[in-house]
């Protein structure tokens, strides 16, 4: 039984990938060299997704209502949805990682708890990797959906003690400022563009700072990092890297920034699906 996660191939605006046992060919704007693979093999895929004429899949019917994901460590819930996505963003796994070595370095450091918020929290991998790094996270979403579905992803790696949170996420932040509630580390993936349940709207060109600037008000007097990480074209590293050195100013610390990558075997193309950029305060 195949586990994990891998690219296969990507080209001609698709990508081809395995998660777990499942084969799955879906568009990728960026992929705009020629595919390595033969036709043939792309077309052994289980089931393609495409956006020609709205957003189609084909073969839906052959796969499993629900799956589950086993990569590094973490599970997850997958199923297919209507705009494409599976539940999961496996271009963020290098940040899971680093998220859950950061907190359990820190904790270990500190002898005591890091408290760990990720905002814009999807269907909680960053929560899982705070909470494995031995955290206490709160995971907050504006989609109870996707709460409801990060907290089973929770359950499903035997994690409790996450605060699960359905808000706008400035409406909820501005709230915890007034509680007075700190935190040690921040992450965000901020949306391109969102509407939360109660019709807030976000627009990143409009909102990000304002974002960031209650990040930095949230942080404990003795910060551990903030996590930035975009899909947004035009956000590149180096803007993730000024925005981020401007929201910090006049807390002494690093960043580190680059692409996510989507990657497989060694003779694979790594895929860009994102930018990101990691922010730790001086002495962490």
């Amino acid at each position: 039984m195949k586990k994990g996660y891998e690219l296969l191939d990507s080209g001609n605006g698709r990508k081809l990938e395995r998660f777990g046992e499942v084969v799955l060919a879906r568009p990728c704007a960026q992929a705009v060299w020629k595919p390595t693979l033969p036709r043939s093999v792309w077309e052994q895929a289980n089931a393609s997704f495409d956006r020609e004429d709205g957003n189609r899949w084909h073969g839906r019917a052959k796969l499993p209502e629900h799956w589950i994901l086993e990569d590094r460590g973490m599970k997850f819930h997958l199923s297919t949805t209507d705009f494409g996505h599976l539940g999961i963003f496996p271009e963020q796994r290098a940040q899971w990682a680093w998220i859950r070595e950061t907190v359990a370095a820190a904790v270990a450091k500190r002898k005591r708890e890091v408290s760990v918020l990720n905002l814009f929290a999807y269907s909680g991998g960053s929560t899982l990797a705070a909470a494995m790094g031995g955290a206490k996270a709160t995971h907050l979403d504006a989609s109870r959906g996707m709460v409801q579905w990060a907290s089973e992803n929770a359950s499903l790696n035997g994690l409790d003690g996450i605060r699960w949170i359905v808000d706008d996420a400035h409406k909820f932040m501005q709230r915890e400022l007034r509680r007075g509630r700190k935190y040690d580390g921040i992450i965000l993936d901020p949306p391109t563009f969102g509407r939360g349940e109660g019709g807030e709207m976000y627009k990143i060109e409009r909102d990000l700072m304002n974002t960031l600037k209650l990040c930095r008000d949230l942080l404990t007097d003795d910060p551990l990092f903030i996590l930035l990480s975009s899909h947004t074209p035009g956000c590149t590293p180096q803007v993730l890297e000024n925005v981020i050195f401007q929201a910090t100013a006049g807390i002494p610390g690093n960043a580190q920034s680059g692409e996510m990558l989507l990657t497989g075997a060694d003779d694979v193309f790594p895929l860009p699906s994102g930018t990101y950029v990691r922010w730790t305060a001086k002495g962490n």
